[in-house]
């Protein structure tokens, strides 16, 4: 029986990393699918002909607009990406997994059958499919999550593994790309994915919970094609983890959140359960909000404009323009490879500080947070330099640029689920993070004023909008030293007591 626990268990990490690979985060691919909807002649109708055109020369197209349609999707649709988290995550929370994940087929489903029958007269139709398409993906990362529950110390690594596979999912529209250029419809490929829908369906049911999977995981937990259980038994059985949860795990201490008293609790006092309200007004869940937004806002502009910065770059070249699309995509599908190191760094860290918490006498909330700092710090560093060498208008830079691009991001989001989780109590999980992506969905919207800037006012000379973006990206140094000076006071304040 144990060890076909964990065959079942090994299954569903393995089925849910190919789900998040292949399925979760395709959006973010976007740039080569915008490739093929400029071959589709998908807008061409808000292209002009160049007014300086003279005599025999043919000049490029000013699709300005084109571009900006192209723009507004992807900013719709990222948008969606974050701030459908929130209620999704309360769906999650509330309605527990089977829930979650059906409504998740459904709106994928029918997001890939759209997109394969719509055509340049119907392209307005994106608009609809898109945000579908990223909220399905969206549902699908946070019913996998956690599964890293199932595997306990390694749980970080996990957490951060998935998100990966989240990022390099964007390489899916590279390979639709690639069929696309060797004879293999639009149609076709988005067809191929609708039907994967059955083996979505067939993973709900046979390989996770109906409810959620709870931690610590208890010794006899059995869920999918092991649960003898019905529904209640398994919720039975979460519940009684839960409360094993709240009795095991620290309390945070007064003093160590910014928004209480500085005094510590006297020896023997237990801290009341905190509301869910009373973390994502707290100074520390602030912080974190700024980190990932700037950096985020950096990513998804990069993202979202990529098309347009490699035409500009690239004199119209289109070869040239395929080359680095295919580069990019190439790159990003290495986030499964970038992310379980971060995980990897919070895990070793957490283990080394709890060997020191037994002489010092930390809390294990302090020790979580401690291995969360150096992260953050190296997440914010990759995103300054990644900005650095968007910001320089050089065409081959622009490889340096993906290969930090890529581990950046891949980084940010690893890195922003595992501090939540590290940060806060698990019963909130879904509800934080949930609200920390929808806080920052509405900053994500910036991108495309400033992309419209760019294209207008500062007739495509980036210069003067890269500077402040850089600036901002310096400011997320705060946050590391914010819960860096936390954990300080934090240890200081046994030796005084």
């Amino acid at each position: 029986m144990q060890g076909q626990g964990l065959c079942l268990r090994v299954a569903t990490l393995l089925t849910g990393l190919l789900e998040c690979l292949g399925f979760a985060g395709v959006l973010f691919g976007w740039a080569s699918l915008v490739y093929v909807f400029k071959a589709e002649h998908y807008f061409d109708e808000l292209c002009e002909p160049d007014a300086g055109a003279t005599g025999n020369f043919t000049a490029q197209p000013d699709c300005k607009a084109q571009d900006e349609r192209f723009s507004l999707i992807f900013t719709l649709g990222s948008f969606m990406n974050n701030f459908m988290t929130f209620p999704a995550g309360y769906i999650f929370d509330r309605f527990k997994t089977t829930v979650a994940r059906l409504i998740a087929i459904f709106l994928y489903t029918s997001a890939t059958l759209t997109i394969a029958f719509i055509s340049a007269d119907s392209a307005f139709l994106l608009f609809l499919a898109m945000p579908m398409l990223t909220v399905g993906g969206i549902l699908f990362l946070i019913t996998n999550l956690q599964v890293g529950n199932l595997f306990g110390k390694h749980r970080s690594t996990i957490i951060t593994l998935y998100n990966g596979a989240f990022d390099s999912s964007s390489a899916v529209f590279l390979i639709i790309k690639l069929l696309y250029e060797q004879g293999i419809s639009l149609k076709a490929s988005f067809i191929f994915l609708s039907v994967f829908s059955a083996w979505h369906v067939g993973r709900t049911f046979l390989l996770m919970p109906r409810g959620h999977i709870p931690y610590p995981v208890p010794s006899n937990y059995s869920y999918g094609l092991c649960s003898g259980n019905d529904a209640r038994e398994e919720e039975k059985k979460t519940a009684e983890s839960e409360k094993l949860e709240l009795q095991s795990k620290e309390s945070l201490p007064a003093n160590e959140d910014p928004s209480s008293p500085s005094e510590a609790l006297g020896p023997g006092k237990q801290q009341e359960p905190r509301s869910f309200w009373s973390y994502a007004l707290s100074q520390r869940f602030a912080w974190h909000l700024v980190w990932l937004s700037v950096i985020q806002l950096w990513h998804y502009l990069f993202i979202g404009t990529l098309n347009s910065l490699l035409t500009s770059l690239a004199k119209g070249d289109r070869a040239l323009v395929s080359a680095y699309t295919n580069a990019f995509a190439i790159t990003q599908f290495f986030g499964v490879l970038c992310a379980p190191w971060n995980g990897l760094l919070m895990d070793r860290l957490k283990q080394k500080y709890q060997k020191e918490a037994k002489s010092t006498g930390s809390s294990a909330m302090t020790v979580a947070l401690r291995s969360a700092v150096p992260s953050l710090a190296l997440t914010s560093l990759l995103c300054l330099g990644f900005a650095l060498c968007a910001s320089v208008p050089i065409l081959p830079l622009q490889y340096v640029t993906f290969i930090l691009q890529v581990i950046s991001r891949s980084f940010l989001y690893g890195g922003n689920a595992a501090f939540l989780t590290l940060a806060f109590p698990a019963e909130h999980f879904g509800k934080l993070f949930g609200l920390v992506m929808a806080l920052s969905a509405i900053v994500s919207l910036l991108q495309f004023p400033i992309f419209t800037f760019i294209k207008g006012p500062l007739q495509n000379d980036p210069l003067y909008v890269n500077v402040m973006l850089v600036l901002a990206t310096v400011l997320t140094f705060v946050h590391p030293f914010m819960v860096y000076w936390e954990c300080r006071r934090e240890r200081k304040s046994p030796a005084t007591a």
